[in-house]
């Protein structure tokens, strides 16, 4: 099983640029030897005969086919917008011109 040490943690802090204190670089080479050793089972159990896949379960595209379908008529958006002109809606300058 891979094992990590205190001096590895002492040295990723110093990249991170984490200042530990030695009770830290304990706790943290125990927890990351654990999580070391839980990556190293599960590579243990993945088989090269097993393909690799994304989900568990096969999908299928489920959205419908994109069909075009008429829109509302320009007088009828013209009527329900706030300000209308030139076949365009009507809003606030928000930039001023140069």
């Amino acid at each position: 099983m891979t094992s990590i040490t205190r001096a590895e943690v002492e040295h990723l802090a110093r990249l991170a640029r984490l200042q530990l204190d030695p009770g830290e670089l304990d706790h943290y080479a125990a927890q990351l030897d654990v999580i070391l050793q839980s990556v190293a089972r599960v590579s243990e159990v993945a088989a090269d005969d097993i393909p690799p896949t994304s989900h568990p379960v096969p999908m299928q595209n489920v959205f419908r086919e994109d069909v075009a379908l008429p829109g509302l008529p320009r007088a009828e958006v013209a009527a329900g917008a706030p300000a209308w002109e030139d076949d365009r809606f009507r809003v606030p300058r928000i930039l001023d011109e140069e």
